[in-house]
């Protein structure tokens, strides 16, 4: 079970931003900037690599969700990244689909 399942069942507290029967985001407890958000889908799927047709409606939601956050937090006139990493070479700590919203300050590239 990963940390995100536990925050999922509730088991782990976090600052919640959204929810609902689908999708959760939280803040980042090791935010890389002045804005960091985790957008996780509640069906355990490890990454888009891993994703099925079954789960386009639900990705489709989730990337929609992850801009309402960013627009929530006041990011959408500067503008934010949406980044989501793949496995371990792409930098996958954890595996649990999550898109982070990064933000709040001039974001640079390439990124690693």
């Amino acid at each position: 079970m990963t940390i995100f399942q536990k925050i999922i069942d509730g088991d782990i507290p976090a600052d919640k931003l959204y929810e609902d029967d689908d999708i959760l985001a939280f803040r980042d407890i090791q935010p890389v900037a002045p804005i960091h958000i985790l957008v996780i889908p509640k069906k355990p799927i490890v990454s888009v690599a891993t994703a099925t047709d079954d789960d386009q409606q639900l990705l489709g939601k989730l990337m929609l969700v992850a801009a309402k956050v960013a627009a929530d937090q006041g990011l959408a006139e500067d503008g934010y990244r949406l980044v989501t990493n793949i496995g371990q070479q792409g930098g996958q700590s954890v595996f649990h689909l999550h898109v982070h919203i990064l933000g709040g300050r001039q974001l640079q590239w390439p990124p690693g």
